[in-house]
């Protein structure tokens, strides 16, 4: 745990006790603040009682009286309108902040300067975060990963000068943190996601920019338009900038949990802040080597069908879903869910590559007019385990190599499903109890 000591005598609010928002609470506890925590679900406020920590209602308190409002990432902060604490800070001015920025402050000023990079993009930010990790720690680095990925950022380790720390930032996040300040920062991309939370995709990119035009280093992305300008205007603030691009040579031949033109921007980026941080190229090569991939990221799960049943659960919408089917020349696709912005319009370049497509979730119907306006043969299923079942029967009377069966939603898991990580483990068990 990394203790809140800038918040020492500090009057905190913190709304949101989850996961990170429990770690808040006992960072800032840890450090000597005076904390009131609550929630709008009694359970949590329950659960968080139990522990022994400090909670209040925050709706009948006097706001003025607090120093900060510390706000979990899952909670409107402007989009679709202002939660009702966030409406009460503003109203008593406030500031409202997250637990990144809260590590920032405690970076500042217990070691300023420690290692520490931050990482964020719409696609590729996680298999990104745990690659930097594996490479610096394949060569003896102390690493502490999180954020957005895993662990709570202030349930690591505390920062120091031996140490780095790396850590996946959502829109979210970043948000909340006006003094983000990386040693090196990575904006892999840009697509439309989230705007229901940022209300228009300029507003969402001047987040992402937040990251990056602080950091000492910024590793962009530039194979979209937007990010390619980013890079200049960060550029032009005067931060070094270290331009990536999928098409930049690296050789990924040896690394399997990499496949695919998508990976090797990831892996240019990783390249970039490993070079950065005093890494030789033949160590980072090595790294590449032993990364095992990521779960429900273009997982591979292994049977002894003779199928190829790949994981992409993490593919939540079309842009994500397009670096999966690049990957492979023809697959049997499982998608569907809970639709975004667009649908899967932007996909119909890659139609050619889908010998069928078993339809699940909410979408079902949308996708199938889309899929059928070219030609695409398609069956709604329903289901995960109705589609596994049915691309199974498919794939094994394919003619040719081994076929490739690609669950790659493209859509949101919230229909039938908590978040994509539960939807990729009923895919996984729904693989294996067919392939017995």
């Amino acid at each position: 745990m990394t203790p809140a000591t800038s918040f020492k005598g500090k009057r905190v609010a913190v709304f949101g006790l989850g996961g990170s928002g429990l770690a808040t609470v006992r960072s800032l506890v840890a450090g000597g603040a005076e904390v009131t925590a609550f929630d709008d679900s009694a359970a949590s406020v329950e659960k968080a009682k139990a522990e022994g920590l400090p909670t209040g209602d925050l709706r009948a308190g006097d706001f003025s009286r607090f120093d900060s409002l510390v706000l979990a990432p899952g909670v409107p902060l402007t989009h679709p309108k202002p939660h009702w604490s966030v409406e009460l800070a503003k109203a008593a001015g406030v500031e409202i902040i997250g637990d990144i920025e809260i590590f920032c402050r405690e970076r500042r000023a217990i070691a300023p300067g420690a290692p520490f990079v931050a990482i964020t993009g719409t696609n590729g930010k996680s298999t990104t975060t745990a690659l930097i990790a594996h490479v610096l720690r394949e060569a003896g680095r102390d690493v502490q990963m999180g954020g957005n990925i895993g662990v709570a950022i202030l349930d690591l380790e505390p920062p120091s000068a031996s140490r780095v720390h790396v850590v996946e930032c959502s829109s979210y996040q970043i948000d909340i943190a006006p003094s983000l300040d990386p040693s090196v920062g990575v904006m892999l991309n840009l697509s439309e996601d989230h705007l229901e939370r940022h209300g228009t995709m300029e507003n969402y990119a001047a987040i992402k920019q937040r990251l990056v035009e602080k950091s000492g280093v910024a590793v962009i992305g530039t194979d979209d338009a937007i990010s390619a300008d980013m890079a200049k205007a960060v550029a032009g603030r005067g931060v070094e900038v270290a331009a990536i691009s999928e098409t930049d040579p690296v050789d990924l031949s040896c690394a399997r949990a990499l496949r695919g033109a998508h990976n090797a921007q990831n892996a240019n980026a990783v390249r970039a802040v490993a070079r950065a941080l005093g890494l030789d190229d033949a160590t980072i090569l090595k790294g590449f080597s032993t990364f095992p991939g990521l779960a429900h990221r273009m997982e591979e799960i292994p049977t002894d069908d003779g199928i190829v049943w790949i994981n992409d659960s993490k593919a939540t919408n079309a842009d994500s879903a397009e670096k999966a089917l690049a990957s492979f020349p023809k697959v049997f696709w499982i998608l569907g869910g809970k639709p975004k912005t667009g649908g899967i319009e932007a996909l119909v370049p890659f139609f050619g590559r889908v010998e069928r497509a078993y339809l699940i979730g909410e979408a079902a119907e949308e996708f199938s007019k889309t899929l059928s306006a070219h030609d695409v043969p398609w069956a709604i299923l329903g289901t995960i385990e109705r589609a596994v079942e049915a691309a199974a029967a498919d794939a094994k009377g394919a003619i040719g190599g081994a076929p490739v069966v690609l669950f790659s939603p493209a859509c949101a898991s919230f229909d039938q499903y908590r978040n994509f990580e539960q939807r990729g483990e009923a895919f996984r068990k729904a693989v294996l109890a067919t392939a017995d």
